[in-house]
This record gives C-alpha cells, structure tokens and sequence, in this order.
C-alpha cells in the first residue's frame, strides 16, 4: 500500500469540518431495514397496518437515500482516491441500486393493492436492499477506516477539539 494511503483525505461535503455523507446514510439504512422488518410483520399478521408501514418506511427511506447519495456522489466526484478504489465504486453503485430498488417497490405498492404487493414481491426487494446496504456498508467502512477517505489529519485542529481523550497514566 501506498505511504500515502495512510494520510487522510477530508471531507468535501461538510458542515465546519465534519463529513455530511455518514450524518445522513444512518436514515436512509434505518428506514430501508424497517420496511423489511414491517414487510416480515405484515407476512405474519396479515394486518394491513404494516403493510401502510412499510410504504412509508420505504418513502422516507428513498428520500433521505437520495439526500445521502447527493452527499456522497459530492464526494465521489472531488475526491480522487475514493474512484480510484474498487471499493469506491461498488459502495457508490450499490447505494444507487439499493435507492433505486427502494424506489421501484415503493412504487409497485403505491400502485396496486398495498398489501398484495408484500407478498412476495415487496419482501424480497426489501431483502435484496438490506444484502446490499450489509455490502455497501462494510466497504464505506472500508474507505473510511482503511483508506482514510473524509478523516482530518490535522492534529493542531484535533487538538481544538471539545472531547479530548485523557492522558495515558
């Protein structure tokens, strides 16, 4: 590995230095996960709550995945170590499918009765999402922690920093 792998790349989508891309893929992947977990209360209830849950679980996770992809696509573009890496490209790529695949449910059940669009179609793509984000997932924390993409090097501004770790005795 490069020396210069070690050195961290900062952020290019931030607000007064700390990275917007990870404040916001924790909706997205809380909404998206939810609506697999409805979609599973709906197959062993049958009660059409969780079936109206899961839409909008669904909704809300397409539009904040959409908030958190406009993030992330900032920092694909700006940052040249992330495309340079394969992990870049599948986290970029699998996050837009994940999104889109959300986006495709959502409108199948919105389109025909809500809960027979569950079953088993809904649980599936749902399924499908979650396997990806588990994917995606691991290679953000990849890029983050490996490859240091979006970490501040700059210990004089680490040591400005509020929360402090205290001294070794």
């Amino acid at each position: 590995m490069d020396r210069s792998e070690h050195v961290g790349v900062p952020s290019t989508a931030a607000i007064f230095g700390h990275p917007i891309h990870p404040m916001l893929v924790v909706f997205p992947i809380g909404f998206l996960v939810g609506a697999l977990a409805t979609d599973l209360a709906f197959w062993g209830t049958s009660d059409p709550f969780w079936a109206r849950a899961s839409e909008w679980l669904l909704g809300a996770g397409v539009v904040m995945g959409v908030l958190a992809a406009v993030a992330g696509l900032i920092e694909f573009v700006t940052i040249s170590r992330v495309r340079s890496l394969a992990a870049g490209w599948v986290h970029f790529l699998g996050n837009a499918t994940a999104i889109q695949l959300s986006l495709w449910n959502l409108l199948q059940r919105m389109a025909g009765d809500h809960g027979a669009m569950v079953l088993p179609f809904g649980i599936i793509l749902s399924a499908v999402v979650v396997l990806i984000f588990l994917l995606t997932g691991w290679l953000g924390g990849e890029l983050v922690f490996r490859h240091h993409i979006g970490m501040i090097d700059d210990r004089s501004e680490a040591s400005t920093s509020t929360f402090r770790t205290p001294p070794a005795q």
